[in-house]
């Protein structure tokens, strides 16, 4: 028991059959997924201390929903709940609230994202219900919105618990007898004269059959050494959490998680949860950092944005700013997951997920996806339409496009 109060690492063990680098929301879950089937023979190294806010999985709150743009997201979406379902069993914990949820623009801006997003879960039998502006105001009476507001609801959305989780994960994980090796970060990955890989760290080097990347920002730092590069882009995004004196209208029962599409980019909102203030923010509207250059500083124009537009559709959220805080984006140029091996440079035993800064709500599939494939060879669940050999990812001249959907905005232009 003393031991185990010292440290999360099994110490002088250098062999793992399984090592995954990164211990935020996707790698916490894979090295939860890992030690469910290989018990010990499991390593999760963290560059940072355990629940850091460097990257971008911290928080109190993340969107999770059934309803997306794409049919590559809602045929795996009900999975996703799922998985989140069988980790609450497990621990006791909640992790999952449903609060409801809305797609909402105004008429004529967006409409074919709209239709794109009622598209994708009719494909998928997920039920939904179309609002005009005077249902929606009778339904959530908390809204003020001119009569052009339309919306889609889908009662399933929620948020996850997103710091709680991280931590579950990993603790679960131990319970299995994984290891956890924090504040080291990875100097190199390379195969060593036995086969094996290695993993070289400030705080020494491991080896194991099988390594799982999820690095975040940290990426192609990781797989750089073995030759991979993924194109992404790295911003600072930030949301502000405000002290509404009408708490009690805004709490999760009571007011839904939306995504507002602007034919910029999208506005979000999660009600109360975890402290007492209301969270909004814009959506990819970040500066372009490194994990290097990031600050932490919020940019007070993007704070300005977020709550003149929850002023303008719900002014009663609006309340005196109690904190608005940075994360980190990485997002490939299709803003499309990247799910696959490192087979085309000789490491089939290197798998590895980067989320396109929109991954949290799948984040305990994914993590299940990446053990399986670490373990099986392949997993169960579709992902060919997040492989890396897909133009956004092997043209270096394809144009970034960050707004989720955004194709279909400048679609409805022409």
């Amino acid at each position: 028991m003393a031991a185990s109060r010292r440290t999360w690492c099994d110490e002088g063990r250098t062999h793992f059959e399984y090592i995954v680098v990164g211990c935020g929301g996707i790698g916490s879950a894979a090295v939860y997924w890992l030690a469910k089937r290989a018990k010990a023979d499991v390593l999760g190294i963290e560059q940072f201390e355990l629940g850091h806010h460097n990257g971008g999985s911290q928080d109190h709150s993340r969107i999770i929903r059934l309803t997306y743009h794409d049919d590559r997201y809602t045929k795996i979406a009900r999975e996703t709940f799922q998985t989140w379902h069988e980790v609450e069993k497990e621990s006791g914990v909640q992790l999952v609230y449903k609060s409801g949820g809305l797609n909402m623009s105004r008429r004529g801006e967006a409409d074919l994202i709209m239709e794109n997003y009622a598209k994708a879960m009719d494909d998928q039998n997920i039920k939904y219900e179309r609002l005009d502006s005077e249902a929606l105001m009778k339904k959530f009476p908390q809204f003020e919105v001119d009569k052009d507001v339309i919306s889609l609801y889908q009662p399933d959305a929620g948020l996850v618990d997103a710091a709680l989780a991280n931590s579950v994960h990993l603790q679960l994980a131990r319970g299995y007898g994984a290891s956890i090796l924090a504040n080291a970060p990875v100097i190199r990955v390379l195969r060593n004269d036995t086969g094996q890989i290695s993993v070289q760290t400030t705080k020494g080097t491991f080896t194991c059959r099988r390594l799982v990347v999820a690095a975040g920002a940290w990426i192609n730092q990781v797989l750089g050494s073995v030759g991979v590069h993924i194109p992404v882009t790295v911003t600072q995004e930030q949301v502000t959490y405000m002290g509404t004196p009408y708490i009690k209208e805004f709490t999760k029962d009571k007011f839904p998680i939306f995504v507002y599409h602007t034919p910029g980019h999208d506005f979000y909102q999660i009600p109360v949860h975890g402290n007492a203030a209301t969270k909004v923010g814009a959506d990819a509207c970040g500066e372009v950092v490194t994990a290097c250059t990031r600050t932490f500083t919020p940019n007070a124009e993007l704070e300005k944005q977020s709550i003149d537009f929850m002023a303008s559709i719900a002014p009663k959220f609006i309340g005196p700013v109690v904190q608005t805080k940075t994360c980190l984006y990485t997002m490939t140029p299709d803003r499309h997951y990247v799910i696959d091996k490192c087979d085309h440079v000789g490491f089939s035993d290197i798998v590895f997920c980067c989320g396109a800064g929109h991954a949290y709500k799948f984040a305990c599939l994914i993590g299940k996806i990446l053990s399986e494939m670490a373990i099986d060879g392949q997993t169960q669940y579709d992902i060919s339409g997040f492989t890396k050999n897909r133009e956004a990812i092997t043209n270096p001249n394809f144009k970034p496009l960050f707004q989720m959907a955004g194709d279909s905005a400048n679609k409805a232009k022409l």
